[in-house]
């Protein structure tokens, strides 16, 4: 745990003063379906942002298309990686789509790019999903690299992005990816909730995929709760990101909500990755960034916004396939009861869930302290054995 704390805090992400890579920039005319691949390329991926230690897979960068909140076409990117050896086990090589927690806003920030530069915080994950012979999917969600604002913590367009990914990681051509293979996704925090609702739209969004089980770690399922415990805390950066990504996926102006104070820190939230936003932001209450000097949580219960909340709830919804919720009791950012309370309402849903905690300290911890079990659970859900149901 602490290797992968000091991995996290030294990661040096790509320059945001950079220019957006032509790469990122979509056509004009995108393909016919959903995870169709638009244009792909070779890439890299680093574990270190010395760009010692590269990952003994073949790595290609694509951008494919998915849809975006009003059910329109959206081009975004990722990255498909697939391990340089031959697959041992039975059947055809896994795929993991892999959803990647918080990130930050700013182009520069895109998993893509990080993995590229060796600043990625969840390499090490990804790199152990890797040597167990699966290919790898992740994509950049919408907004993140790509022209538009990052829909941070919007939920139906990050879930169809994950799903999309899978479709455009099989399509590849020279992937060595079945378009038939078996799918699995996982993610935590950010990714959780992306994992979750790419669990709860798969049956209807993409059900030909050969979806085995999702494991989501951390699932920010209840926002308003989330909101609460973040504000005023190291992670109230976080805050910022919430706000600005909600309300570029609800088109909701900020302004008459943020005072001067509050709109600087919006514009820096958009600028930062995670880690300098963390930094920067660290135990700010919102209520000193507000017009009426209340908290943020207290403008969700407004009619705008509380609309934009309850559609990103989690929970009101059932998986068909197999789900794995993880999470700590020590959880600093994401309360545990929030998870536990997800897996209830699977549960009542009629959905097969296991239910996981742990003691990892702080939001983090739990993180690490969750990734042996999602292991084994993945694993068995590619060899068929019967899922375990705490419901």
């Amino acid at each position: 745990m602490a290797t992968a704390a000091a991995l996290t805090l030294s990661a040096t992400p790509a320059h945001a003063g950079s220019e957006r890579p032509v790469f990122y920039e979509p056509p004009a005319t995108l393909p016919a379906h959903n995870g169709d691949v638009i244009r792909s390329e070779s890439a890299d991926f680093y574990l270190d942002p010395f760009r010692l230690l590269k990952a003994d897979a073949d790595v290609n960068r694509v951008m494919y298309r998915t849809t975006d909140g009003e059910g329109e076409p959206l081009a975004v990117t990722g990255t498909v990686l697939t391990p340089n050896k031959e697959w041992s086990g039975g059947g055809e090589r896994p795929l993991v789509s892999y959803a990647v927690g918080t990130q930050g806003l700013g182009d520069h920030c895109a998993p893509s790019r990080q993995l590229a530069a060796g600043s990625e915080y969840e390499g090490l994950f990804i790199k152990g999903l890797l040597l167990r012979g699966y290919a790898v999917v992740v994509t950049d969600y919408e907004g993140l690299g790509t022209p538009g604002e990052h829909t941070y913590m919007n939920r139906a367009v990050s879930g169809q992005a994950v799903l999309d990914a899978a479709r455009a990681a099989q399509r590849l051509p020279g992937a060595g990816i079945a378009d038939d293979g078996p799918v699995a996704i996982t993610g935590y925090s950010q990714g959780g909730g992306a994992a979750a609702a790419a669990a709860e739209l798969a049956p209807s969004y993409a059900p030909e995929l050969d979806l085995r089980g999702v494991a989501a770690g951390a699932v920010p399922a209840d926002l308003n709760a989330v909101a609460e415990t973040i504000d005023g805390s190291l992670y109230a950066g976080f805050l910022g990101y919430s706000v600005a990504g909600l309300a570029a996926g609800h088109d909701i102006d900020t302004e008459p909500y943020l005072n001067e104070k509050g709109e600087a820190f919006l514009e820096e939230s958009r600028r930062y990755c995670t880690i300098e936003a963390v930094a920067r932001h660290a135990f700010t209450r919102s209520a000193t960034l507000t017009e009426s000097g209340e908290p943020l949580s207290e403008y969700l219960k407004e009619p705008v916004w509380k609309a934009v909340i309850d559609e990103q709830r989690i929970g009101e919804r059932t998986p068909a396939v197999p789900t794995l919720v993880t999470h700590s009791l020590l959880d600093d950012v994401i309360p545990y009861r929030v998870g536990k309370n997800l897996a209830a309402d699977w549960c009542a849903g009629g959905a097969t869930v296991e239910f996981s905690w742990n003691l990892g300290p702080t939001h983090v911890g739990g993180a690490v302290a969750g990734y042996p079990k999602v292991f084994t659970w993945l694993g068995d859900r590619f060899e068929g054995e019967r899922p375990r149901s705490t419901c």
